[in-house]
């Protein structure tokens, strides 16, 4: 029999290692490597403020500059979804994650797209997206200008998905702005083809690694493919397993963090579209589903959380000079110190000199 383990439990090994019980000092890209990337959709700050939540030290200018150097790159991968990831994991997990894109092409776009000959499409993509680098809207114009009677915007994103587009800077360069303009990830990486071999496998294991323990219906939730129950199995001899609260089998690394439930986590104020939130079938060992209607709203928008005790007790956004503060239900004075220093961090990390506000619980 599996042991148990209750959702404090897991919650605070997701914290663990997700670096949000103690900033880590590494690298940028050693970061998003661990971490699998972080959705960055939002330009630019989510991904900033999920680096400064988990890196000690972190300024802007460390991730911008990854960016402008092309060691890390924001582009289509886990759930079809916007991701910032080291060039290496772009090339990696693309193809892993190709089925997801193409579904959601044919089921949403490609009803208006009959007959559409998708190795031709592709091939006049990329001749236009290398000359220069172009907006969706754009690509959309001119791919429509050779498939005439065809929509833009189905044009467009069925490049998209038979394609690898990175988004080029100054999109998602902290303090900078413009468009979400893409080319090929071979031109702006120089290279076609990843240093290893994609492997489903190995991309399982680095989910556990950052997200564990989890079940199938977890790592399915979080990259958006299904089947992955056999993957599981495959590896399950080299597993843990255990059990949640509802009987569902949750797989691990062995030698992988797994805190005490009463061990004390501190206060953090977590990115908007934070992947914390974002990669379980079953959030409730950080996100109570009381809460989740406030969180994650039904036009796609997801908030920056307050976590107090290991579990998301409000939400925070970044105004013009201001953090500001509300919280789900009264914490306290001694949780308003520690969301006042926190909000502080970023007011310093932003260049802003307002002031924390928490508004009546």
């Amino acid at each position: 029999m599996s042991a148990v383990l209750g959702r404090r439990a897991l919650g605070r090994a997701l914290l663990a290692r997700q670096h949000l019980i103690e900033r880590v000092d590494l690298p940028v890209g050693a970061v998003l490597e661990h971490l699998v990337g972080l959705q960055a959709q939002a330009a630019p700050e989510p991904p900033y403020l999920g680096l400064l939540a988990r890196i000690d030290g972190f300024r802007p200018e460390r991730l911008s500059g990854s960016i402008e150097r092309r060691e890390a790159v924001r582009v289509a991968l886990q759930r079809g979804t916007i991701h910032l990831v080291t060039a290496e994991d772009c090339l990696e997990l693309r193809p892993l994650v190709q089925p997801v894109l193409d579904r959601a092409v044919r089921g949403n776009w490609g009803r208006q797209l009959p007959g559409i000959d998708y190795p031709a499409l592709a091939a006049s993509a990329r001749k236009l997206v290398e000359a220069e680098p172009l907006t969706f809207q754009r690509l959309g114009e001119l791919l429509a200008e050779e498939f005439t009677g065809l929509p833009a915007a189905a044009l467009a994103q069925a490049a998209r998905s038979e394609l690898t587009l990175v988004q080029v800077p100054p999109r998602g360069v902290w303090g900078r702005s413009g468009p979400a303009a893409h080319t090929t990830a071979e031109l702006w990486l120089g290279r076609t083809a990843p240093a290893r071999e994609p492997s489903l496998e190995r991309m399982v294991l680095r989910y556990l690694a950052a997200f564990g323990p989890a079940s199938a219906a977890d790592v399915q939730k979080w990259c958006g493919l299904t089947g992955l129950a056999a993957v599981l199995a495959r590896l399950a001899p080299d597993l843990v397993r255990f059990e949640d609260e509802a009987g569902r089998t949750l797989y691990d690394l062995p030698d992988a963090p797994r805190p005490s439930a009463d061990l004390a986590v501190p206060v953090r104020l977590v990115a908007p579209f934070d992947n914390l939130i974002l990669s379980h079938a079953d959030r409730t060992r950080v996100l109570p589903e009381e809460y989740r209607p406030l969180v994650m709203t039904q036009n796609g928008l997801v908030a920056g959380t307050v976590l107090v005790d290991g579990l998301v007790a409000g939400q925070w956004w970044l105004d013009q000079d201001r953090v500001r503060v509300r919280p789900f239900a009264p914490w306290g004075s001694a949780v308003d110190r520690q969301v006042a220093a926190e909000g502080r961090r970023v007011l310093e990390f932003a260049g802003r000199e307002g002031p924390v506000e928490v508004q009546a619980g």
